[in-house]
């Protein structure tokens, strides 16, 4: 077993448990629970980086179709759930001010990362702390598109199960972190991570025996749609 290392709380979507995913008032609900870190997704489309997880607008907001049929006026008219808008990247930063660190999710690609940088980069020289994000993707080559644009950013690798060779590809990113799937993690992939000198995170977990259990196998961090819940 790992030793106890502390312990991260990312609240997943903002507080999706808690307020419609990915928008202003589930990042709001987030820092109120006291979440020392927000998760979103980021999509570039139509000009603009947009919070919006699917590929679709469907199952989260009042529209229809992919998201990237859209234009930007078509996506600022969309209700993502009690009146919420579709919120921006630079929405969402100005919401936070810093007051969380930011987890930025690239689900694009073909420019995702290179929106997402350039962005980053106008905060940054306005006073926000690099190491105060984490941008992060299952597109790996996208990840490592930004990592080249935006090196002072830490990245972590997202992968659904164990990689053949364990915490490997994060190593070879650059990652600071790898975040895996709850199901996947045993105590040789937590181990394996920790030799590399990476932390370990585990998405998505809102069962409080689970956060116990994989808190025993020294994971060292969780998302989770009740960041209260992790934090009591």
């Amino acid at each position: 077993m790992s030793e106890q290392r502390p312990l991260t709380i990312i609240g997943h979507r903002g507080a999706r448990g808690h307020a419609p995913e990915n928008t202003l008032l589930a990042l709001d609900t987030g820092i109120r629970l006291g979440a020392p870190w927000l998760e979103f997704d980021v999509q570039y489309v139509a000009g603009e980086c947009w919070l919006m997880h699917d590929l679709t607008v469907d199952r989260t907001t009042d529209g229809h179709g992919p998201l990237a049929k859209l234009s930007a006026a078509q996506i600022r008219a969309l209700d993502a759930g009690g009146g919420q808008n579709v919120p921006t990247l630079a929405d969402a930063l100005d919401l936070i001010e810093n007051r969380a660190a930011v987890n930025i999710e690239l689900k694009t690609w073909d420019g995702c990362a290179q929106a997402v940088a350039k962005i980053l980069r106008d905060y940054i020289a306005d006073g926000w702390p690099a190491e105060r994000f984490l941008v992060s993707s299952f597109h790996h080559p996208e990840l490592w598109e930004f990592r080249e644009l935006l090196p002072e950013v830490p990245v972590g690798a997202l992968v659904c199960g164990v990689p053949l060779d364990w915490a490997g590809p994060a190593t070879e990113l650059g990652a600071a972190v790898l975040s895996v799937s709850s199901e996947f993690v045993d105590a040789r992939l937590v181990e394996d991570a920790h030799r590399r000198d990476l932390q370990l995170w585990v998405y998505t977990v809102n069962d409080v025996d689970e956060m116990r259990a994989l808190r025993a196998l020294g994971v060292d961090g969780f998302f989770t749609d009740y960041p209260d819940r992790a934090l009591r």
